[in-house]
């Protein structure tokens, strides 16, 4: 009993899960997009899916109370058609269904799976779209071959490699040859050689205007034959579709006519020579656009009358042309003429009889005009010579090949004269200095590539000068010289430079005397109260106590070198001997320097060289100076310090260290707020040596080269 009730419950749980399966599968099928119906014996709908009930557009209840043929019966049908549809669907068969709402489609079957339970599934594909384009291109293509074939027109049909597929029977009367013995040969073995070049030329063209048309010559039984033609690319097919039509004896010869009409027509009127026909009287009978322009008349005022009348004068040039023309049937010459407006023009002539046609014919020349041209080319010349000659700016004139010309600007900025810069070549005066080479070449390429460049160029001459030149170069494709317009900007640069750096001192000058007021207070409080502290503790803390007054002293310093900064100093300029004061600045660092294996070596030029300065304020620039030196050698060597007397006005001290060197682009932000080449250095300490050197109407002057040291040059007036 209790195995019966075990069963019972096992088989209940199976039951539960095939129908959760049941109805996951029947879930996944009605999720299907494509329609999916069961069909039982007797074509009723057992089963269908959502896709199905959209397709049929009727709903799944309804469905499954009808038969398949309640859709079938649409159109009478043959018996065999009737004894087909009494029974399931055949295989990919296509039936046409009609729904509830009037609307037909053409539905194909296709069974899935084998038949169980006398049921089978099929899968409906709608191919009524399919079916109706096949059917609209089907008639499509039986009208073009009815009007193909019923033409009168020669057409033909060929492939793009000129493999002729078909010809229309007016094509076939036309050659006179068999429709086999014209299909699968090539278009080029009917083109006359003459033309077979032209044909693939026009099968080329096709693509670009859709239609090409043209003329061509055929051989038909050995004998030429010539054709209008037409090719249009059939896109469907890939094929070309050409219209034929021949051209008979008399067409060519009036096309001909009418052709060589048309040209004489256009370049008659079109023509920029003034032409004019006359008969043997002298009576104008015919005149172009140009004649009617250059006589100042219309062609009304010129047609009928006399040729000579516009004629200046009829002196013995005049004679001597007239008998030149009688004697040689032609002449040519230049004649003075009167326009009806009283404008007097020089024309270029050239006249011809043709005495068996009745005609003459005579072209002239507006020489006038360009004898005007060259006239204002000429003082164009010459204004362009007193601007070039006249201008501040250096002017080149030159080409790839050389230099054609320079004015005096320019000669004085290049340091050159004249003719020896046109003894060079562009490629020879650059690469005459190699340091200037690379930065010309970058501009003349420039030059090339966008027709108008401008750049500032540093031109480095034999004596080792450099002068910042600013280029502007303009390409002329026309007559293929380039102009060059350059100006010496070193001291605009140098001027910019200074005011940058002025504009910055003024700046931190302000702000310095704001952080130096504020912070000095405090930092008096501060000292003292270290002070107290070291005395009053207990314990060893005498390094801590030492660091903390040596960096308090440090802001100190800073804050002083602020304060020179923050405002003008009053100097009490006085005469002194600059060697006193850098002996004395000398034995102060001599301590620093023994520590560090480095040497004081003296260079002074005379015994005494007295400057008026402020002593201590000078000391203070040689000590931050010599300081720097000191500090970028710490392996050891000699600080060289030189003095000498420039030109009678200024005294120059120079002190040249054995150091790293400073590269190019640091050297340009030497003295600037807070720039410093060190890694504890605040950048004050040259900022305010600048200051100072600057109040005392000197300057400071930096060179230096990599790897092998740097030099300061200070530059202060001297003592007369």
């Amino acid at each position: 009993m209790n195995i019966g009730l075990e069963n019972e419950t096992e088989y209940k749980q199976e039951l539960e899960k095939l129908k959760i399966e049941l109805e996951g599968f029947q879930n996944i099928f009605n999720s299907m997009s494509e329609p999916y119906v069961r069909i039982d014996q007797e074509l009723r709908f057992s089963y269908v899916n959502d896709a199905a009930c959209a397709l049929l557009g009727t709903p799944a209840e309804k469905l499954c109370t009808m038969k398949i043929t309640d859709f079938l019966d649409v159109i009478p049908l043959s018996n065999q058609e009737e004894s087909s549809l009494r029974g399931k669907p055949k295989d990919g068969e296509r039936q046409m269904i009609q729904l509830h709402t009037g609307d037909l489609k053409q539905i194909e079957f296709i069974p899935v799976g084998a038949a169980t339970n006398d049921e089978q599934m099929y899968r409906l594909e709608d191919v009524t779209l399919e079916v109706s384009a096949s059917r609209e291109k089907n008639t499509s293509r039986q009208m073009f071959l009815d009007i193909f074939d019923t033409s009168i027109e020669s057409i033909v049909l060929f492939d793009s490699s000129g493999i002729i597929m078909e010809v229309n029977h007016a094509f076939i009367q036309v050659l006179g040859i068999p429709k086999r013995e014209i299909v699968g040969k090539n278009m080029l073995d009917f083109i006359s050689p003459d033309y077979k070049k032209y044909w693939v030329q026009s099968l080329g063209k096709v693509f670009e205007v859709s239609t090409f048309k043209g003329e061509v010559e055929m051989i038909i039984r050995d004998e030429p034959y010539h054709f209008t033609f037409s090719i249009s690319p059939t896109v469907a097919n890939n094929l070309y579709m050409s219209v034929f039509r021949r051209l008979t004896e008399s067409n060519l010869i009036e096309k001909r006519l009418e052709t060589s009409e048309r040209i004489f027509a256009e370049l008659f009127d079109q023509s920029m020579d003034a032409i004019i026909f006359w008969n043997d009287d002298g009576i104008i009978f015919r005149v172009n656009h140009s004649a009617c322009k250059i006589f100042e008349s219309t062609r009304k005022e010129m047609i009928g009358s006399y040729i000579w009348k516009y004629v200046y004068s009829n002196n013995q040039h005049f004679e001597q042309m007239m008998e030149t023309f009688e004697r040689d049937t032609q002449v040519r010459g230049e004649l003075l003429y009167k326009m009806p407006n009283d404008q007097i023009k020089l024309l270029e002539l050239t006249a011809k009889k043709h005495e068996g046609d009745g005609y003459n014919v005579t072209i002239f020349r507006n020489v006038s005009e360009r004898w005007l041209i060259e006239k204002e080319l000429r003082d164009s010349e010459k204004k362009f010579r007193k601007i070039f000659e006249g201008t501040l700016d250096g002017l080149i004139l030159w080409k790839h090949e050389g230099f054609k010309d320079i004015n005096e600007a320019g000669q004085e900025i290049l340091e050159i004269s004249k003719d020896r810069l046109l003894s060079f070549t562009v490629k020879e005066f650059i690469e005459k200095i190699p340091g200037n080479a690379i930065d010309l070449n970058a501009h003349i390429e420039n030059v090339y590539k966008h027709e108008v460049f401008s750049s500032i160029i540093p031109i480095k001459f034999e004596d080792g000068r450099v002068k910042h030149i600013e280029f502007l170069t303009r390409k002329n494709v026309y007559s293929g010289l380039n102009l060059s317009i350059f100006r010496d900007v070193s001291k605009n640069l140098e001027m910019q430079a200074q005011i940058r750096k002025s504009d910055t001192l003024n700046v931190v000058g302000e702000l310095a005397a704001g952080i130096a007021h504020e912070i000095r207070n405090p930092m008096t409080a501060l000292k003292g109260f270290i002070q107290l502290l070291e005395d009053g503790v207990e314990g060893d803390f005498s390094t801590y106590f030492h660091v903390i007054t040596s960096e308090i002293k440090r802001i100190e310093t800073i804050i002083t070198e602020f304060l020179v900064l923050a405002k003008p100093q009053a100097l009490k300029i006085v005469k002194q001997d600059v060697h006193t004061i850098l002996r004395e600045t000398l034995e102060l660092l001599a301590a620093q320097a023994l520590l560090e294996n480095i040497q004081f070596d003296t260079y002074f030029e005379q015994a005494e060289l007295p400057v008026l300065c402020e002593a201590n304020q000078l000391k203070q620039v040689f000590i931050n100076i010599v300081k720097n030196a000191l500090e970028v050698m710490p392996d050891g060597g000699s600080v060289r310090i030189q003095t000498r007397r420039c030109s009678g006005q200024y005294v120059c001290i120079s002190i040249t260290d054995q150091g790293m060197g400073i590269s190019s682009e640091k050297l340009k932000k030497l003295g600037e707020p807070f720039y410093t080449t060190k890694d504890r250095g605040t950048g004050l300490g040259l900022m305010v040596s600048y200051k100072i050197i600057e109040e005392h109407k000197g300057y400071i002057d930096v060179e230096s080269v990599v790897d092998r040291g740097t030099s300061f040059h200070i530059y202060l007036p001297s003592e007369p």
